[in-house]
């Protein structure tokens, strides 16, 4: 049991850090009742309601379904690549960019071997990673980051939209230019030229249960109210946790708790943080006017989850915070772990194309982010 227990540490390198984080922190200060305080109830219920969510339609293939009606409707090489990037830009609005990237990758993985793609591959997937973080900048639902600032911000929905709708609108563009590029750069369609069709009819799927679809489609519905704070959190909970239990009990397993566990340890260290005065008072001054470029730096290091986490208790400037932290998803290939995900792929897949991905990855972010910067020191 604990050597299974340290190997589960030893793969999730941040919730292990967390863990270390908050007990150290509780070295300062000792344990008591006032650590409830520190922890986010709301993040965590709808974060896990929203988890289980897209767990159960990811059982039943929506989400391939979907892309597979979608790209058989691509007649070119062209057109299936810009498929699959606009699928991961598009999705990870709604299902977090982690989720678009581990259905679509894959997929798209399949694809393009199928359509004799593969010189297109290392590209095609590098969008995909960067339009999987660019797409979930827009929403509160778009990644955990999102959720968390979006609760502690006290932005509507409605504000919360108009703050990210015009760096979403920017890296749309950006995207868009991009890939054109792209796909004039890598040569010809396969085959019989541009006109062949490079996107070959997906295998079938196993039919999806449609009570439920039906179910999961109003569950996700009761959650964006919640998030739209139409609807109290706990009663979002329970009814989807009711659900659940009562219709699809298989998909509770693969919820992702460490990241529930890796919220709850970062926010008793930074609730410990808080209440040692010299600590305290030098991230203030060091985020005070900064917190764009200091979200951004700390996500290159420690990524934008765990940065979002820990500056939050150090600033009221939770706007800016959004901003640096969904900005910050790009740079390292750490900067959104959602990015790993591409990358274990890529080098499970195609292990001698990993360095070539870890080079193009890199570039195209650093690209990106500092095309983002410059709008925002403009547009701010």
């Amino acid at each position: 049991m604990v050597h299974k227990l340290l190997g589960w540490l030893r793969r999730d390198v941040v919730l292990t850090a967390s863990l270390v984080l908050a007990a150290l922190s509780c070295l300062a200060v000792p344990p008591s009742g006032a650590y409830l305080s520190y922890i986010d109830y709301n993040t965590l219920i709808i974060l896990f309601c929203l988890m289980l969510i897209v767990e159960g339609l990811r059982r039943q293939n929506v989400f391939h379904a979907i892309a597979a009606r979608v790209l058989s409707r691509v007649g070119t090489a062209r057109g299936l690549a810009f498929t699959l990037i606009f699928l991961c830009f598009l999705s990870s609005m709604l299902i977090t960019n982690d989720v678009a990237l581990i259905t679509f990758v894959p997929f798209g993985l399949m694809m393009m071997r199928m359509a004799d793609m593969r010189e297109r591959l290392t590209y095609t997937v590098t969008l995909m990673t960067v339009a999987a973080n660019l797409g979930s900048m827009l929403t509160p639902v778009g990644n955990p980051q999102n959720l968390y600032l979006y609760g502690l911000s006290g932005l509507g929905l409605p504000g919360f939209l108009a703050l990210m709708l015009p760096y979403t609108a920017v890296s749309l563009l950006l995207l868009a230019v991009w890939t054109v590029a792209l796909c004039r750069r890598t040569g010809p369609a396969p085959a019989a030229g541009e006109n062949a069709p490079a996107a070959p009819a997906a295998p079938a799927l196993p039919a999806a249960n449609t009570r439920l679809l039906w179910m999961y489609a109003v569950l996700f519905v009761l959650c964006l109210l919640a998030v739209a704070r139409v609807l109290p959190y706990p009663a979002a909970f329970a009814a989807v946790l009711a659900a659940v239990l009562l219709a699809d009990r298989p998909a509770l397993r693969l919820v992702d708790y460490s990241l529930l566990l890796t919220f709850a340890a970062f926010f008793v260290f930074i609730g410990n943080l808080g209440r040692v005065p010299a600590f305290s008072a030098w991230l203030q001054a060091l985020l005070a006017g900064r917190e764009v470029p200091v979200a951004v730096l700390a996500s290159q290091v420690i990524s934008n989850v765990p940065a979002a986490l820990l500056l939050s208790g150090f600033t009221g400037n939770v706007q800016a915070l959004i901003v640096g932290t969904n900005l910050g998803g790009l740079g390292t290939l750490i900067a959104s772990m959602a990015s790993l995900i591409s990358y274990r792929q890529i080098a499970r897949e195609t292990p001698q194309r990993k360095g070539e991905y870890f080079l193009l990855f890199t570039v195209a972010n650093v690209v990106f982010l500092a095309l983002l910067l410059a709008f925002w020191a403009v547009w701010a």
